[in-house]
């Protein structure tokens, strides 16, 4: 709901690290002389409130679906509970990356910079404008305790710059939450026997079946292809090889944990596996062709109208797309979106633990309420309580628990769909569940507003083991300004053979041709700078 699907360069490294990185930051004398406002004994489990009003400024995403007002709950409740009011800088969501930029670099940044995606704070590090969060971890308990009792040392580990330190506090989450998927038509797995496929092979067998008793068709037609080809179908299929990422979520380098080092992501072998198998696929008329480039739109048209059977999707693609279309033309029809399909990678849960986050003006530090704000920003991100209170809003009002502890909206209060016509909406009306403040957490907490269906499509997965991070490749803004220079052309030529190979345009006995072209625009140069930058800070941080 407020997230957006990212992987940037890096991770994990050995627990030294991430136990120094986590304990060794608040060894700073001059954190006592920025205390105005600060509790003495805050700690896990304790409400945050300031010992005097304090405000703090803050880059706020005006989203046009719940458009900002001053006079919201959240706004009041937040200020009675923690005696903080936040004096907001509101952008447009339209324009929230490039105002922050400006605003950053005229050094007019408001203190706080949430809905900030991780690869974007690279532009800001060597220019001093951001403060080393990582520095000051022991101001916020609350992160510190689900760093380690989630174990997300390898993750935070990801973010981590040239010089070791890490400048955003990212949203966390104890579990990955995959999103895409395939959605199949179960009646016709019904009608022909079928269980619903596990694994990659699976998919293949049931496209066979279905293709076998509709000859006329093809059973899969995919969309999400503009801009990027098969972007959603090729980045299921990457990480279900063990890749870092392909199509909309391209990944440049993959980790090879065998070797010790990474590998250009559209040369490895995995990746030419996963032609293999698509090429098959359209070889026997399995896969529409067409997938590759088709409209949206176009892949509904073909699935409501039973020309396909499958599409990649997510839950909201289940619910707003696919159903509504098939109920307006065969009402009959049943389609779920399944697990990811398993493939040679195993059962894993490819999706991040963190997301988008928050970056800390520079300027704060010298604040006499800085200790103040670093604890406010810990309770209402990452306290049990204050995730709560972002999400759901004030019980009683916004939310009830039942004897169980577990929550529901009021009977007044919606949203997405749960109270059908109530008179009021927990975003629009309240300010609760406002991607700025809500994200992270618990499962039961992130996944409070799925569908039973989703919910148990998240138990599957969770219930596999999470992707380990590779580990990180810091590079220095002399390097991070080289290997720009190589990735577009780099990633033209992926896309384009992978196209190419796909649909039978070139034959894939030429692999080793592609390899050399890649090789003809600077993949080896590529590859020894993220791999010198590796050992780098291997060798510079164990």
């Amino acid at each position: 709901m407020f997230r957006r699907s990212w992987r940037h360069a890096a991770a994990a490294t050995a627990a030294v690290l991430a136990l120094t990185s986590v304990t060794a930051c608040s060894d700073d004398p001059s954190d006592a002389e920025n205390r105005a406002g600060a509790m003495e004994n805050y700690a896990v489990g304790t409400q945050f409130k300031a010992t005097e009003p304090v405000s703090f400024s803050i880059l706020y995403n005006n989203h046009p679906n719940y458009p900002l007002k001053n006079d919201w709950l959240f706004w009041s409740e937040l200020k009675s509970r923690t005696n903080v009011s936040l004096e907001k800088v509101a952008v447009p969501l339209s324009d929230y990356n490039q105002k922050r930029s400006l605003l950053i670099g005229a050094g007019d940044a408001p203190l706080l910079i949430p809905k900030t995606y991780p690869p974007d704070v690279h532009a800001y590090v060597s220019s001093g404008a951001i403060l080393p969060v990582s520095d000051h971890l022991d101001l916020m308990p609350n992160l510190k305790d689900k760093i380690e009792k989630w174990n997300l040392q390898p993750e935070l580990d990801t973010l981590r710059q040239a010089d070791g330190k890490f400048y955003l506090l990212p949203g966390v989450h104890e579990k990955p939450w995959h999103e895409y998927s395939l959605a199949v038509r179960t009646d016709i797995l019904d009608e022909l026997n079928l269980e619903v496929p596990k694994t990659w092979d699976d998919v293949y067998t049931m496209l066979k079946a279905m293709k076998a008793k509709y000859p006329n068709i093809y059973p899969f037609s995919d969309r999400y292809s503009q801009p990027n080809p098969a972007g959603n179908l090729l980045n299921l299929l990457a990480v279900s090889h063990g890749l870092e990422g392909a199509g909309w979520n391209f990944q440049h380098v993959s980790w090879n944990a065998q070797a010790q080092k990474f590998e250009y992501t559209g040369a490895t072998e995995q990746y030419k596996q996963m032609l293999q198998y698509l090429n098959k696929l359209v070889a026997e008329k399995l896969l529409d062709p067409e997938s590759f480039t088709q409209t949206d739109d176009l892949a509904r048209q073909k699935l409501a109208n039973s020309k396909s059977f499958v599409i990649s999707g997510n839950a909201q693609a289940l619910v707003n797309d696919y159903r509504p279309d098939l109920a307006a033309t065969n009402p009959k029809a049943k389609i779920t979106k399944i697990p990811l399909p398993v493939g040679p990678a195993g059962e894993i849960n490819p999706a991040s633990r963190l997301e988008n986050g928050m970056m800390i003006s520079s300027k704060a530090r010298d604040s006499k309420n800085f200790v103040a704000m670093m604890q406010f920003v810990d309770w209402l991100w990452y306290s049990d309580e204050g995730q709560e209170f972002a999400r759901w809003g004030v019980e009683g009002t916004t939310f009830v628990k039942d004897a169980a502890g577990k929550h529901s909206l009021a009977k007044d209060v919606d949203m997405i769909g749960l109270n059908p016509g109530a008179p009021k909406h927990l975003q629009k009306d309240f300010g609760f569940a406002n991607g700025v403040f809500a994200y992270g957490g618990k499962p039961e907490l992130v996944q409070a507003f799925f569908s039973p269906e989703e919910q148990e499509f998240q138990q599957v997965m969770n219930a596999r083991t999470p992707k380990s991070p590779p580990p990180p490749f810091p590079l220095s803004d002399e390097e991070r300004e080289q290997v720009s220079l190589w990735e577009t052309p780099l990633k033209d030529l992926v896309y384009q053979a992978t196209l190419q190979f796909v649909l039978g345009q070139r034959d894939l006995a030429q692999w080793d041709a592609y390899v050399a072209e890649l090789k003809s625009k600077n993949m080896d140069a590529y590859l020894e700078t993220v791999n010198k930058a590796y050992e780098r800070y291997r060798e510079k941080h164990n």
